[in-house]
């Protein structure tokens, strides 16, 4: 794929590749990447990433060899040079709410496509208004939650719809168990929105007042409750992430979800005594984290840059099952992969920034959901990268 007159400079660039899940994603990208790929790894320590390059060398010597850009952050400048230097920003940077800021607005300005793994809605609403117009009339693709949080989820929802009849009223409720545990950098992100709540529900009625309203379709949340379900083998209780507004507004943007759709999203435990251990943990962060003394001592419980070993890693699996319904059909589908913290995280976010670059995608522009901005190409690329979506029934 030799550069074209006038084309950017990278396919792709790599924030974050010296962080863990960073450095997960720039592994991917060595050893998966088309031949030919023009990619750079981005950050503000060069020794850093000249050992992160040696590492690809020596563990992909035939793959394509990544430049080393120099960029700060908190530098606009510098990134507006590295945006405009490339097709396709991903990163990896986070807690997104106190670093991702200026990244989003240098792409937008740039009409250049960016993916991230954030998880906080506070982020998503406040890159929304500041950046979706922008982005619009540039024709930059701004897409969020592109790891666990929220693939799986959200092409799993729309896999579940495409078995089910069109133009007709549908729900569909996803079920998610795994036996992993939250990254380090998930636990911070996580920690830092809850005291954030004023932020997050500033930002939240902001969008709400300055997005256009769907009116000739409706987009429902599922009742919440808790229950036993024999089926799954456990206990399901509402799973209060950002997966759930994720799939509401792909199903808002894409007509195939039919003219009322209504989503619920829900966590599996085996044993109600989890779930109540579970509600009473997040209640204390929730409670804590908004105190800035407590929220540093929780901070420190976990570094945003540690992880697994391979072996850990090797061990740990998702599973997200879905049922969808509609004019009497029934179907129930699944979706299942490995690590997904991690492996499976600098998986999905490497395609999708792959997928931005290389393939034929809609004509949308804007801050977009994976559904919206990529739908079956994606869907298509995580199939053949290992991650299964299957109908079960």
């Amino acid at each position: 794929m030799p550069a074209m007159p006038g084309e950017r400079d990278y396919d792709l660039v790599l924030f974050g590749a010296t962080g863990f899940t960073g450095g997960l994603t720039a592994d991917y990208l060595a050893a998966n990447g088309p031949e030919g790929l023009r990619w750079a790894l981005v950050g503000r320590n060069r020794a850093k990433l000249e050992g992160v390059a040696a590492r690809l060398a020596a563990a992909a010597p035939k793959a394509p060899a990544p430049a080393l850009v120099e960029a700060d952050a908190a530098d606009a400048a510098a990134l507006a040079k590295v945006a405009e230097s490339t097709r396709v920003v991903i990163t990896t940077v986070g807690p997104y709410a106190l670093y991702g800021g200026p990244l989003v607005a240098a792409c937008a300005a740039a009409g250049t496509d960016y993916v991230d793994l954030t998880g906080e809605p506070e982020f998503v609403d406040r890159t929304w208004l500041e950046n979706h117009a922008t982005a619009e009339r540039t024709g930059a693709r701004l897409v969020h939650c592109c790891g666990f949080d929220s693939v799986p989820h959200d092409l799993g929802a729309w896999f579940t719809v495409q078995q089910l009849p069109e133009g007709v009223p549908l729900t569909v409720n996803g079920y998610v168990r795994t036996n992993a545990r939250f990254s380090g950098g998930t636990y911070h992100s996580a920690v830092n929105a809850f005291g954030r709540p004023r932020q997050t529900l500033a930002a939240a009625r902001a969008r709400k007042a300055a997005e256009p309203r769907q009116t000739e379709r409706k987009i429902h949340s599922a009742p919440a409750r808790i229950r036993r379900d024999e089926d799954l083998g456990g206990w399901t209780v509402p799973l209060p992430t950002i997966d759930p507004t994720i799939i509401r507004r792909s199903a808002a943007a894409v007509d195939r979800y039919g003219p009322e759709f209504t989503y619920g999203h829900n966590l599996v435990a085996r044993h109600l005594a989890t779930v109540a251990g579970m509600g009473a943990g997040i209640g204390a962060v929730a409670v804590l984290a908004p105190i800035p003394p407590a929220r540093r001592l929780l901070l420190k419980a976990k570094s945003p840059g540690e992880g697994p070993d391979e072996a850990t890693r090797a061990g740990s699996w998702f599973k997200v099952r879905f049922v969808g319904e509609g004019s009497g059909k029934r179907v129930v589908t699944e979706v299942s992969g490995g690590d997904p913290g991690y492996t499976e995280t600098a998986k999905m976010l490497a395609e999708c920034g792959l997928c931005l670059a290389f393939d034929q995608l809609p004509e949308r522009a804007g801050q977009l959901t994976t559904v919206a901005a990529m739908g079956d190409m994606l869907l298509t690329r995580l199939q053949e990268a290992g991650i299964a979506f299957r109908v079960l029934r």
